[in-house]
């Protein structure tokens, strides 16, 4: 992966974390036990330090800095959704922020709680724990269910599963110029979206 020094502060991994090779770590950038940093995500540490705690996941294209002196935390089973801005920010233990969302500065995502795809939370917001926040600017609509807890917890563990899969198998090849007779697919995970699950 590229990663960068800055005024002589290297960016840490675990070894048992995943980062996708193009994803950039720059300076002060803490990725601890179990984490997955996807393709394209951007963790800026030029300013103020960031941290991933264990078992958090920060997907692809997602881009996280923030303010000197303040540190932008994504805490225990955090997920941060494709695409997400944090800055100078903390995501309490397993909370989840949506695709395209953003949370500003000094803003603190409540622990168990779930920030809507394309949601904007504003400078400072404190958003309770166990809520479901969305809208631009976000807004509280109301407590999450038992079920939508349970559900984002088990798109963590698909994750985490994830960094597993990643650093045993994932590897740069050379595409095929054509599909091959009995093309594998993938093994099957038990993970569905949220909407799928009010079907049933």
């Amino acid at each position: 992966m590229p990663s960068y020094s800055i005024d002589g502060v290297i960016p840490v991994v675990d070894p048992s974390a995943y980062v996708h090779p193009s994803a950039v770590l720059i300076g002060d950038v803490i990725v601890g036990p179990n984490c997955y940093v996807g393709p394209l995500a951007s963790l800026r540490g030029d300013f103020g330090r960031i941290v991933l705690e264990e078992g958090s996941n920060v997907q692809d294209h997602c881009c996280i800095h923030g303010f000197p002196d303040n540190d932008t935390v994504v805490e225990v089973n955090g997920h941060i959704g494709h695409g997400a801005i944090l800055h100078s920010c903390i995501v309490r233990r397993d909370a989840l922020v949506g695709m395209n969302a953003v949370v500003m500065d000094e803003a603190e995502i409540g622990e168990k709680a779930i920030v809507a795809a394309c949601a904007f939370v504003p400078a400072g917001m404190k958003v309770p724990a166990r809520s479901l926040v969305s809208g631009i600017p976000a807004k509280v609509k109301r407590e999450l269910t038992d079920e939508e807890v349970a559900w984002k917890l088990d798109g963590t563990h698909v994750y985490q599963a994830l960094t597993v899969r990643c650093l045993e198998s994932l590897r740069e090849v050379a595409p095929l110029p054509e599909v091959e007779a009995q093309r594998p697919r993938l093994p099957a995970i038990d993970v569905q979206p949220l909407i799928a699950t009010r079907r049933a």
